[in-house]
């Protein structure tokens, strides 16, 4: 079943024209920032930084918009002569250029004027034959205010900017090189390294069973053929080929995730990933065992895929993307799995959730039994970056936009996107600070995080349009003293991929921020991504945060992450690893493909924004609460795994599932699973919630709509929704 298009607004018709330029401008947006390199090159002070102007044409074009690194959002006054804009660069600096990026409506003549104190002004720059377009100024002085100081209208509109960009040195010490060597925990591999078997097995036998320990590392193979291997991949490991298509890097052999290290049992292999590479399997079927947060994309598998460890235990979930998969996928004991825009020849039983969007080869819709869920296309989506290798280059590969996305990116040969190569990459290694990995941003470069472990003492600001993070090997941040570990911009194009969050012992107020409060700019043309970006709070040692990620950003796709409060390891405990929400969308026209997010005290997701719509929710209760009392939420039993406000009048989702495993107090019952309004407008298909056990029970599916799991005792039969309301 196809997903019609979002109705448009008449606040998205008003920024349609802004939105419009995006698709022209996007592909130079990374070129005009300047490449920075070992010699002194000029910083963008400006991006984000407090701005007023004289006036503003109307509410849709506020003097905010021109330092915000979106192209399609832009800064208007008054149709009158005289109009300006100021920006505050927080504290005095160095500078060398102003960059004016007009709209059409601009200003034959103008001045750029320079003030230490905001009251006493010099002139850097003056003209009365403007062109418009973009204009690049050099200038010298020193100031923390900068005005376009508007003279002479060109048309008979105000002063319009798209930006108003400012550069100089700032006081951020000398400046940092893009690109580098990749750090000691990526191996990088080519067909003629010696014992490369010999390398995979040292770091399994370190990894297999490291559920929370410190080591990272990333296996890339450079493209080739490689023979006779048996890839054992265990936590916090990534393989990758390094070609820009998955033909590029065959291995003659497997990429392996089993559960021996625990017993046959594969509910607690996370943390570990597969991109890029052609697999013909020895016995013409590969196994990849595993649960939440790890992922399998651009992979092709020349024959079957079983999804189950040896001996058909448990496993609980996972996530295929962009892959195909000549042969059957076996998925057995899987409980849960969500596969997106992917080519398969088949798909073996159902257990609980298996859910398809953009699937070549899935099975048909047929809830509730088999429980397989299927839409025909993804209606957005755009893959994870990745780094290859362009001859002997290293760059990132920044896939294009798909809309109904249907089948692979690469099917049809060269995939679509943007090549950015590493030299605009600051490359972060372990033991680099905060403030050194801010100053790469403003500086102007990307990040790609090799795998390490980064304690954080400030927030890390993406605050430019189109900016990379990158992790390598499952790269894992944790915030200290109570920070928010990421923030980013209302800005276009931000993708974020391939990193753990792990909360620190001080509370976190929150853990990753995509917008600020009351972000509202439009980006349909090009959204914000975040890709197998996973938050654990507890498990490694105590954390908290109270709310772990917060989505203000309009049109941002969430794109498979698992956001877990921890009920095993170290650290964890009712109120010790305390965090009371997991994910909050308030943006409008948020996507979530493939969510999982698990145990938290109160309420796991929370929706306020219009028009959201989730493919696949994978969540389980908490299972450590001590009594009915401590999840009480006023009249109601429970804080419900996934609602959607009252005041939301446009809401969609496809195959939940919630699970309770009330292990300490097993007589506590939750009212329901789901609660959202009764409204046309809000729509649900394939929902069920399912008792572990008889471990405490859930009264409804969603609202007072669907059976109590009570009747099933302690087996583990769901109770499910087809559709609601």
């Amino acid at each position: 079943m196809p997903l019609a298009a979002s109705p448009p607004t008449r606040e998205r018709v008003r920024r349609g024209l802004a939105g419009a330029v995006v698709t022209a401008l996007a592909a130079t947006l990374l070129a005009v920032v300047p490449t920075t390199t070992a010699q002194a090159a000029p910083v963008l002070l400006s991006q984000g930084k407090p701005v007023t102007a004289s006036s503003q044409e109307h509410y849709g074009t506020p003097a905010a918009d021109a330092v915000d690194g979106n192209l399609g959002t832009r800064w208007s006054s008054a149709a009158s002569d005289g109009q300006w804009l100021q920006v505050d660069l927080g504290s005095s600096a160095s500078l060398s250029q102003v960059v004016l990026r007009w709209e059409g409506a601009y200003a034959r003549a103008y001045r750029i004027e320079l003030s230490t104190d905001g009251a006493n002004w010099s002139t850097a720059y003056s003209t009365t034959t403007g062109a418009g377009g973009t204009e690049t100024l050099a200038i010298s002085g020193t100031a923390r205010y900068v005005r376009m100081q508007g003279v002479t209208r060109a048309t008979g509109y105000g002063y319009s900017l798209w930006e108003f960009q400012v550069y100089g040195g700032g006081d951020s010490g000398p400046v940092l090189p893009g690109g580098g060597d990749l750090g000691p925990n990526v191996h990088v591999i080519d067909p003629s390294t010696p014992n490369i078997q010999g390398k995979l097995d040292q770091v399994f036998q370190q990894q297999e069973s490291a559920q929370f320990g410190s080591g990272r590392h990333a296996f890339l193979f450079k493209p080739g053929t490689y023979n006779n291997l048996n890839a054992q991949i265990g936590f916090y490991t990534q393989i990758a080929g390094l070609g820009l298509r998955p033909g590029d890097t065959t291995i003659n052999g497997d990429v392996t995730v089993d559960a021996g290290w625990f017993n046959g049992n594969a509910t607690q292999n996370f943390w570990r990933g597969a991109e890029g590479l052609t697999l013909n399997p020895v016995n013409g079927t590969n196994r990849w065992a595993v649960s939440q947060a790890s992922s399998f994309r651009r992979m092709h598998v020349k024959g079957g895929l079983n999804l189950a460890p040896n001996g058909y235990g448990w496993a609980s979930g996972g996530y295929i993307a962009d892959s195909k998969v000549d042969g059957q996928i076996g998925n057995y004991s899987q409980q849960q799995w969500y596969t997106r825009d992917s080519a398969i020849d088949g798909w073996s039983n159902s257990v609980w959730n298996q859910t398809f969007s953009g699937v070549e080869g899935a099975p048909a819709t047929s809830f509730p039994e088999p429980r397989y869920t299927t839409l025909d296309t993804t209606p957005i989506s755009r893959e994870k970056p990745y780094l290859y290798l362009d001859g002997n280059e290293y760059k990132v590969f920044a896939p294009a936009k798909r809309v109904n996305a249907r089948g692979t990116s690469w099917a049809n040969g060269t995939p679509q996107g943007e090549s950015v190569p590493l030299s605009r990459f600051y490359v972060v290694k372990p033991g680099a600070t905060a403030a050194t990995i801010n100053q790469a941003l403003a500086q102007g470069l990307h990040l790609l995080f090799t795998p390490g472990v980064y304690h954080v003492d400030q927030t890390i600001n993406v605050n430019r349009a189109n900016t990379i993070v990158l992790g390598l090997g499952l790269a894992t941040i944790i915030p200290d003293n109570g920070v928010t570990a990421m923030k980013v911009a209302d800005v276009d194009g931000v993708r974020l991929a391939g990193f753990l969050i792990d909360a620190g012992p001080v509370n976190s107020p929150t853990l990753l921020e995509l917008g600020p409060q009351n972000s509202g700019a439009d980006h349909a043309a090009n959204p914000t991504t975040v890709q197998d970006v996973y938050i654990r709070i507890g498990g490694a040692g105590a954390g908290k945060a109270t709310t772990s990620m917060v989505v203000n950003s309009d049109d941002t796709i969430i794109d498979h992450t698992w956001v877990w409060r921890a009920d095993h390891g170290e650290g964890w405990g009712w109120e010790t690893n305390r965090a009371d929400y997991g994910v909050r969308v308030n943006g409008d026209d948020v996507l979530a493909t493939g969510l999982f997010v698990e145990h938290f005290n109160k309420y796991d997701v929370e929706w306020y924004g219009e028009r959201g719509r989730t493919i696949f929710y994978q969540n389980e209760k908490a299972y450590d609460a001590p009594n009915q009392a401590a999840i009480q939420n006023g009249s109601t039993k429970g804080y419900a795994a996934y609602r959607v406000d009252d005041s939301v009048n446009t809401h969609e989702a496809w195959g939940l599932g919630s699970y309770c495993n009330y292990n300490v107090d097993p007589t506590i019952v939750q009212d329901h699973g789901f609660k959202a309004p009764v409204k046309p407008g809000v729509k649900f298909h394939s929902l069920l919630v399912v008792s572990l056990g008889g471990m405490g029970h859930y009264n409804h599916v969603i609202n007072d709509t669907g059976a109590s799991t009570i009747p099933a005792g302690t087996s583990t039969v769901p109770s499910t929704v087809v559709s609601f309301p």
